[in-house]
């Protein structure tokens, strides 16, 4: 897919499309970068005051409704959001440090930063997961699948698919307020090599489910979306999407296990609550917070 020349992201529409929705915003496109998310957190640290400022989740914040500030506001431009894509990531990065290879023209990778206060942070990849699914794939049934907590999968059947995209959600306390970078990678045409080894459930790609479409296209489509669903996530939480999530949820239902919390478990998924949290059957409902976990299915027999 890599021909040498740079794709034609026709920025400047996508600008104009993007500032009703969010003023101030910037559109930028690299040809080559190590990960857009790290890069706009370096950006954000830049000009905080702090270069060391921690990064964290947003589940983690839940509970701890003033972050520790910086010594140095910012600036009020400095703090305006940006949409950065990169054509190809070197050094992409997925949730619990993961890579994330991508290849120019095969891929669609690109992070958003933006000021943010929501009421609430639980179930934010969740709301971000929904909103990039329902752009590329309006029609019933639906054939993207979203996996607890930040993957979308194209479906193959009940409780089973391949990978297609996953999401990260880094976020920076910046002078008075908190930046949220959030990183989307999505698989666009067929790859070999690095980009599809190590996926344990396998490679799938946006062209398996619209012939032809490219990342250009497909940002078009997912951009505006997304910045509509993080102005609703802000306003109202997650508990309104409940129900849209629970029509895409790859693990309702399915028996799956947790790992890398304080406790190992297995039982049956039961959907997500208002907050984003997993619910998990062992008995009992038991909820699974993100940023606590990863979800594998349960091998078949």
């Amino acid at each position: 897919m890599n021909t040498g020349q740079h794709l034609h992201w026709g920025a400047e529409a996508l600008w104009e499309s993007l500032v009703p929705l969010l003023p101030g915003v910037s559109v930028e496109v690299l040809p080559r970068c190590e990960s857009t998310n790290t890069k706009l957190l370096e950006r954000a640290r830049a000009f905080s005051g702090d270069r060391d400022a921690p990064v964290t989740r947003p589940g983690d914040l839940d509970g701890h409704p003033s972050p520790e500030r910086t010594p140095h506001g910012r600036r009020s431009g400095d703090v305006s959001p940006c949409l950065l894509v990169a054509e190809q990531q070197t050094r992409g990065r997925g949730r619990l440090g993961r890579d994330w290879v991508s290849e120019a023209g095969a891929s669609l990778t690109f992070s958003l930063s933006l000021p943010m206060a929501p009421v609430q942070w639980g179930g934010l990849s969740l709301a971000v997961g929904l909103a990039v699914a329902d752009a590329l794939d309006a029609a019933s049934p639906h054939r993207i699948g979203l996996k607890w907590p930040n993957d979308l999968w194209l479906l193959d059947g009940p409780g089973q698919g391949r990978k297609l995209g996953g999401i990260l959600i880094e976020t920076l306390s910046v002078g008075q307020q908190r930046m949220v970078v959030v990183g989307v990678g999505l698989n666009i045409a067929p790859q070999q090599g690095a980009a599809a080894a190590g996926l344990t459930h396998g490679y799938a790609c946006l062209q398996e489910l619209q012939p032809g479409c490219t990342a250009p296209q497909a940002l078009a489509r997912v951009a505006a979306p997304l910045v509509r669903a993080l102005k609703g996530f802000e306003r109202d939480g997650f508990a309104p999407l409940v129900p849209a999530y629970t029509r895409r949820d790859l693990l309702l239902g399915q028996v799956v296990s947790s790992s890398g919390g304080t406790d190992n478990l297995q039982g049956t998924a039961r959907g997500v609550d208002a907050q984003g949290a997993l619910l998990l059957d062992i008995g009992g409902l038991h909820r699974v917070l993100s940023g606590e976990v990863s979800v594998r299915l349960a091998p078949k027999p």
